[in-house]
């Protein structure tokens, strides 16, 4: 029988003994045994904040980002040796695909996300604060990576999923990990990670793997280390109360199984497209995975006068689904994880019967394609009706982690937003509506108890993902019963493995800190236009101060007819009574436009082309007859791995430079051609940040 291995301290090692078993959740048949005796739980942790931590500490964002897409690459070319091992845990392909293939994706997604970081091994965060009357003393908040280590205790349902949505998010932030997957699933997690190490894609140390039990990790958490669980909520509650957490004050994260609901708008009829995307999706929740999802659809929120008709509809979509081994075909349904499962799964059904009743499924009566339902852990739907759910609160307390559902009917939508509420927490809740008063009044009321709601409609059904799957840029958690944590979400969730710290000094400290230049910094002057520059040879801070430039009442009229904006107040005198103008008032963007063609130096050079804005601001108004003229100021430059497809079709390699374009009134003042201080050029009355393409000097 295999023997599952256990990957500590850069060693692939079975446990001391021959642990636990492992079985076919299809036959039954024992496949594997698994043990961590004789892990020095301690030393894998010194391990990974001593030899992961550094080297991932000092690659930049953009090489950790690129890191990520390499090993999803990898990952991808090897897909089908894992959905032949995922057969195993009871899966169909649809199902393996979820874990799977949305694991992989998970590390694509957060690949991509290294363009909204800069290229340093650091990031800040939010906006510049001036903390003084003359801008000589500012300050902003910077983001490193913690110096611990990420310990993830991951649930059985998604072996692959639950792992890679966590690591690809630490590992962009620079954190090493330890993956501790629930015992009943570990083979299959055990053979990504073999293919993870065997890809020499990470640095050493980057990822650990506890495949056994992992009771006393916990002891040899320090304040650097960040500990996520996913599973129930019992256990999630016992791990936050460890005195190693609260002694430490480390950081945890918990996204624990909840009773999720799906409701049925009032508008709907079964006429409607509505009523079908409902029925489908609440069917679609129950059998997926057999059920066992931390987001499945556990309680069947429907108008009271619309019972009879999602009965009838359910049970008959329900009846079509086929139960058996996934690999036979048609099977729609694979079984539970396990019979220790399926064991658990009775036990809260009995619960839930005494309070409701069966009307849908029967765990006597039911057939199994292809296999043997006494041997593998095999069970049909079960949907219970609850006539009283404000009374009788079984429903709203107790979850069988499988295809279990309760419909539960409602007058009102305030009843709807309280029977979703009385879940005590949810990790999302789904509501399918035509009627937009209807989702909002919604959506607002049961928002607190919910980390996500999908609102669905017959506009958004075809290309939507669906109740129960988390999106990596949207935050997956919940508040209350489902753990008060937030994974992935984005950005948002790479902030969960960094220490935000808040730094002040001068412009130009804070400027070489963050390799950002900050409004008020010294600048860099030189005798060569900066668009005469490479992308190698740009510094951070290096100003341009262009020519000036009079407006003109003719400029108004030139640029009205130009552009077709001919608002009042550029162009009408008499209209102005009653506005902020004194006089007709030039165009923000006639004197952004007239910035541009003060700061652009137009003979072919290195820059290629212009990016985009990422902000503008007018700050005051421009009169004809005031004069304008721009500080052009390198503010930060990001490397780019995709090169630029030339018209030829060549590829010219490039990176992104960040320009701020102050904007100032030059009127009555004479502007000096080089300087130190901002007060020598006047006040600023437009200010905006634009990006260009500059080509690099070395094409190699």
């Amino acid at each position: 029988m295999n023997k599952l291995q256990n990957y500590a301290l850069g060693q692939w090692a079975s446990g001391s003994e021959n642990g636990q078993e492992l079985y076919n959740a299809i036959t039954g048949e024992a496949i594997a045994t698994v043990s961590s005796k004789g892990l020095d739980f301690g030393a894998m942790c010194h391990y990974a904040r001593t030899v992961g931590g550094p080297k991932l500490r000092n690659m930049t964002f953009q090489q950790r980002g690129l890191m990520l897409k390499a090993l999803a690459m990898h990952l991808q070319s090897k897909k089908e040796e894992f959905y032949k091992i995922s057969w195993a845990t009871g899966a169909t392909r649809v199902d393996s695909w979820v874990d799977i293939e949305g694991g992989i994706g998970n590390l694509f997604t957060y690949a991509s996300l290294r363009r909204q970081f800069p290229n340093e091994t650091f990031c800040y965060d939010g906006d510049v604060a001036r903390l003084s009357k003359n801008n000589t003393f500012i300050g902003h908040h910077i983001c490193v990576p913690k110096e611990g280590v990420a310990i993830h205790i991951n649930a059985f349902n998604f072996p692959v999923w639950g792992m890679l949505e966590k690591v690809a998010v630490n590992w962009l932030a620079g954190v090493p990990a330890i993956v501790k997957p629930a015992a009943l699933t570990s083979f299959l997690t055990e053979a990504v990670v073999k293919e993870i190490i065997a890809s020499k894609i990470l640095p050493e140390g980057a990822l650990q793997l506890i495949c056994g039990s992992a009771n006393g990790i916990l002891d040899h958490v320090e304040s650097q280390d960040i500990v996520t669980f996913t599973g129930s909520a019992s256990t999630g509650k016992m791990l936050k109360a460890h005195p190693r957490l609260l002694q430490e004050a480390v950081h945890f994260n918990m996204e624990a199984d909840s009773l999720n609901c799906c409701v049925l708008g009032t508008d709907v009829t079964p006429s409607m497209p509505e009523f079908d995307i409902f029925i489908k999706e609440v069917a679609r929740e129950i059998t997926t995975k057999a059920g066992q999802k931390c987001t499945a659809v556990r309680r069947i929120i429907v108008p009271e006068n619309m019972v009879e008709d999602v009965q009838i509809a359910l049970g008959k979509r329900l009846a079509q689904n086929v139960i058996g081994d996934p690999n036979v075909e048609g099977v729609r349904m694979g079984s539970l994880a396990g019979q220790s499962q399926l064991i658990e799964v009775k036990e809260k059904v009995e619960l839930l019967s005494k309070t409701q009743k069966i009307i849908i499924g029967n765990f006597e009566n039911f057939e199994v394609k292809g296999a043997d339902k006494h041997k593998g852990a095999f069970m049909p739907p079960i949907i219970f009706y609850n006539d009283k759910p404000f009374t009788n609160t079984d429903c709203h307390n107790i979850e069988a982690f499988g295809p279990v559902s309760t419909i539960m009917p409602y007058k009102t939508i305030e009843d709807a937003i309280q029977l979703a509420k009385m879940g005590k927490g949810s990790l999302v809740s789904s509501i399918i509506t035509a009627d937009p008063t209807i989702a909002r009044k919604y959506t607002i009321g049961a928002a607190c108890m919910h980390g996500r709601i999908l609102v669905l409609n017959n506009e958004c059904a075809k290309e939507s993902t669906g109740h129960g799957s988390p999106m990596p840029l949207l935050v997956h958690g919940g508040p209350g019963r489902a753990g008060g944590g937030e994974e992935m979400g984005g950005k948002r969730g790479v902030f969960h493995y960094l220490q935000r710290t808040a730094i002040q000094g001068s412009p130009s400290m804070i400027t070489s800190i963050l390799n950002s230049y900050q409004v008020g910094a010294k600048m860099i002057i030189k005798d060569v236009h900066p668009f005469r520059q490479y992308f190698e040879d740009l510094e951070v801070s290096e100003t341009t101060i262009t020519p000036t430039h009079t407006v003109t009442e003719d400029d108004l009229v030139n640029f009205a007819n130009l552009t077709g904006d001919k608002f009042y107040a550029h162009l009408q005198p008499d209209a102005l009574e009653g506005t902020i103008f004194k006089r007709t008032v030039a165009h923000g963007y006639f004197i952004l436009a007239k910035a541009a063609g003060l700061f652009v130096d137009p003979p072919k050079g290195p820059v290629l082309l212009n990016y985009g804005i990422d902000e503008c601001r007018f700050t005051r108004p421009i009169y004809p007859g005031m004069t304008i003229g721009v500080k052009f100021t390198c503010k930060e430059k990001i490397e780019n791995d995709k090169p630029l497809t030339a018209a030829n079709g060549e590829e010219v390699k490039v990176g992104i430079v960040k320009w701020v374009v102050d904007i100032y009134d030059a009127s009555s003042m004479e502007v000096l051609e080089k300087f130190d201080a901002v007060d020598q050029v006047g006040q600023t009355v437009g200010i905006a940040t634009i990006l260009t393409m500059v080509k690099l000097k070395n094409q190699d």
